[in-house]
């Protein structure tokens, strides 16, 4: 096996972070956000569910 610097463990631990604590939040609030934002303009050119 081989052994794992310090400097590899310390950017594999800074990278693991900056996926958990920032990427995966923001791309799930951009996700949710833009499917609110497509149902709502859908909406807007065919009106409410149920409407016709």
């Amino acid at each position: 096996m081989s052994s794992i610097s310090k400097e590899e463990k310390s950017l594999e631990l800074r990278i693991f972070v900056f996926l958990t604590v920032f990427l995966a939040p923001l791309l799930s609030v951009l996700l949710v956000s833009g499917l609110g934002f497509a149902i709502w303009f859908s909406q807007i050119l065919t009106g409410p569910p149920g409407a016709g």
